[in-house]
């Protein structure tokens, strides 16, 4: 742990970027955890009489056509979106890394059958297959994070079997063999903690992917149902006003979105220096 602690430290002090991205990665945590309360105003209460006001000392970020408060709806859909996204990416990465995991150690027919299973999802339009899934079993939160889990799952399945087909060549892999070791024993305590570092990168961008899928399925009408504040939502809402000069309902929803999925894909970064064994030495 205090080696851990150590090594962060380091990662923040030589990469600004990392510290940056971890800063407004707490700041959307505690609006994800906190929202509701940091909200000034109820994100779903209607006042018609100040529909379409633009941005002021009263309303931060304007409010909507309903005359509902942008900020305190950007604020408390940060909840919702990020319980899809870490709903999924947590998902798609606990089955894939398994599955790549597995695949890649022991081969087989296992490891053809995951390989052909990875081939036959990233055969599809990501994005279509989510719109397929969602539109055939409904547009509710629980599909929406099975069908984004469904559409990451090759990334881990592919990393998790490549890195593990490596590593079981490893010289540390036949010493713990020749040391009496189980090929369970050796793929959960020697290989799988070993796939970790590589995959943090691509579990901080599946993130991103994940909030923009999201975000992308309730755009076109798939996702989350209004009146529920969701980032997606408030931008397809927004976009129609638009070309009338109400900049503001469609621009600080889209703005808070691109801060999140730039925010996710710096973590990455940091995220690798941090769980990499071998940087710190």
């Amino acid at each position: 742990m205090k080696a851990f602690f150590k090594q962060l430290n380091y990662v923040l002090q030589q990469n600004r970027l990392t510290l940056f991205a971890f800063g407004l990665f707490a700041a959307f945590c505690l609006m994800a955890v906190f929202g509701p309360l940091l909200a000034p105003y109820d994100p779903l209460a209607s006042d018609t009489a100040n529909a379409l006001q633009a941005p002021s000392l009263k309303h931060w970020f304007g409010t909507d056509q309903f005359g509902r408060d942008i900020l305190s709806r950007v604020v408390v859909a940060t909840r919702l979106d990020f319980i899809i996204a870490l709903s999924a990416v947590a998902m798609s990465f606990g089955l894939g890394s398994v599955m790549g995991a597995t695949a890649g150690y022991f081969g087989g027919w296992f490891d053809r059958l995951t390989g052909r299973l990875a081939d036959t999802i990233m055969a599809f339009p990501l994005f279509v297959l989510a719109m397929g899934i969602v539109a055939a079993l409904g547009n509710n939160v629980g599909n929406i994070v099975l069908a984004t889990a469904i559409i990451n799952l090759p990334f881990y399945i592919r990393l998790a079997r490549a890195e593990a087909s490596v590593l079981r060549g490893a010289e540390f892999i036949e010493a713990a063999q020749l040391a009496g070791s189980g090929p369970v024993r050796i793929l959960a305590v020697h290989v799988y903690p070993n796939l970790l570092p590589p995959m943090m990168v691509q579990i901080s961008l599946n993130l991103g992917w994940a909030i923009l899928n999201a975000a992308g399925l309730s755009f076109i009408g798939l996702g989350v149902t209004p009146p529920i504040p969701e980032w997606g939502i408030m931008v397809a809402e927004g976009a129609t006003y638009i070309i009338t000069g109400e900049w503001w309902v469609a621009l600080f929803p889209g703005a808070v979105l691109m801060l999140a999925v730039f925010c996710f894909n710096l973590l990455g970064d940091g995220l690798r220096d941090l769980m990499d064994i071998r940087r710190r030495t």
